[in-house]
């Protein structure tokens, strides 16, 4: 199979094709190495592009010979801001429209998407069952109360597991991008005959996870924290509940998505995480504890475009490609240690 990768440098892209490479796939990497990214821009090479997913002549130029594409390129991180609102969605909306006019006679597409689509994650109420709250309040969250609560009667919510099938509730812009990125890419399926998995990735950390950058996830933000001899600092009270995924997992969930897309239906989506809820705050303990740092400080900051609890199942992927994470939270961050210290 001869794939090609959008955003094939970064950090997810360079496992998944470290990972493809290794299954004897043919690949060629796309990518615009822009610079608040990567530090330096390489001269073009035979299996790179140096090119921008929105310059539609590139795109359709890279696309000769491919059987298969994987979509990473996109502007990442927080995006809780609107002062980079129009990046994010000419970065992924556009370039993702851009990407699928010039797809020709290729009909196969892996599509990096994120748990952000679903805002909130799933809660239930004992006397109102599964209810979705509603926007967080800049008045709570200054007083502390950062639970989201029913949005019926007031009382508190229990947090549980997203399904796929949930509903679709974006609540920043970098989550707005995404979620149209599926929606676009669907459209592209129904109306070409082609075939699209669509895999919502929780928090990816590992190994060359980008230290200080506007990328930086929070596992990343904490690490270059303890790097520096500072103490790392949790928003809230670090009782945000997410599911952090190892990037060696993500990229096998890639590869084994993009196999199967021949004989899968015209869109599939999956949750890709370890299947673990962890808390923000247990996961910056357990950095500060393997880097040797001090103990995180609970802030009782807040971003108001960010969600209280975002956690999914991931049991679809796991029973219908037969994808199992190999590397639970303990195991990651030992692999991240030996990775940054070798």
């Amino acid at each position: 199979m001869k794939v090609l990768l959008t955003g094939g440098a970064g950090f997810i892209g360079t496992h998944v094709h470290h990972q493809l490479v290794a299954e004897g796939h043919d690949v060629v990497v796309f990518d615009s190495f822009r610079p608040d990214v990567h530090a330096r821009r390489p001269d073009p090479r035979p299996g790179l592009i140096i090119g921008d997913v929105r310059d539609a002549d590139a795109v359709t130029q890279a696309m000769d010979g491919i059987d298969t594409v994987v979509h990473l390129a996109a502007k990442v991180g927080l995006g809780v801001h609107l002062d980079d609102i129009d990046d994010y969605v000419s970065s992924n909306s556009l370039g993702t429209a851009v990407l699928l006019k010039s797809l020709g006679n290729v009909h196969n597409l892996v599509y990096a998407s994120s748990m952000v689509v679903y805002g909130e994650g799933r809660y239930d109420c004992d006397d109102h069952g599964q209810v979705a709250p509603g926007p967080r309040r800049t008045e709570d969250l200054a007083q502390g109360r950062f639970e989201p609560p029913c949005p019926y009667c007031g009382a508190p919510l229990r947090p549980d597991l997203v399904t796929e099938d949930a509903a679709m509730d974006p609540r920043n812009a970098y989550a707005a991008s995404k979620l149209n990125g599926e929606q676009l890419a669907a459209a592209w399926a129904r109306e070409t005959g082609g075939r699209v998995t669509a895999l919502r990735f929780h928090n990816v950390y590992g190994p060359g996870m980008p230290r200080n950058t506007p990328y930086a996830g929070v596992a990343a933000i904490f690490r270059s924290a303890l790097e520096r001899g500072e103490t790392p600092r949790v928003f809230e009270d670090g009782r945000q509940r997410r599911d952090f995924v190892h990037v060696r997992d993500v990229a096998a969930a890639v590869t084994l998505s993009a196999a199967a897309l021949p004989h899968r239906p015209p869109f599939t989506a999956y949750n890709v995480g370890s299947g673990t809820v962890t808390t923000i705050g247990e996961v910056a303990a357990e950095l500060a504890r393997a880097y040797g740092g001090q103990p995180p400080v609970i802030t009782g900051e807040y971003r108001l475009g960010d969600v209280r609890h975002i956690t999914a199942s991931s049991d679809r992927l796991k029973n219908e490609l037969g994808w199992k994470p190999a590397y639970d939270l303990q195991t990651g961050i030992k692999d991240l240690l030996g990775q940054d210290r070798w």
